[in-house]
């Protein structure tokens, strides 16, 4: 389980990605129907109850600033920890935020398997090349 999100301050998300996020009416830390939008701690950063964490499992959550589940957090050093070398990947933008994640992994020597479900896409034809790179 993953969450991106940053800091109330702003402080951690860096002035390109702030500038983005402005450029499609989305700004990073304005007012949102949810709360600020993509503000740690607001209720639209949290993750939907019908999809929360086993904690009794001892499932983790890992909050990330930025499309990586593996830079700035560590998820790296969990995983290794565990003694885990395999990772299945699945999520709500395979386009961003998966495809980003599974890059890392492989770069840092995971065995990956990434499950082909469409929940959103910014297109589909930029889904399916996503889907051909990996």
């Amino acid at each position: 389980h993953t969450r991106e999100g940053h800091r109330s301050d702003l402080s951690d998300c860096h002035a390109n990605k702030l500038w983005r996020s402005q450029q499609i009416n989305a700004e990073i830390g304005s007012k949102g129907p949810l709360g600020r939008i993509l503000v740690r701690g607001e209720s639209g950063w949290d993750i939907i109850p019908e999809l929360k964490p086993n904690m009794s499992r001892n499932e983790i959550i890992i909050d990330k600033p930025g499309h990586s589940a593996f830079v700035g957090t560590d998820l790296d050093l969990i995983l290794r920890n565990k003694g885990i070398r395999n990772i299945i990947l699945v999520g709500v933008t395979t386009d961003v935020c998966v495809f980003s994640t599974m890059r890392n992994a492989n770069d840092l020597g995971y065995e990956c398997l990434l499950l082909q479900v469409r929940f959103f896409y910014l297109g589909c034809e930029l889904f399916f090349t996503t889907m051909n790179c990996v």
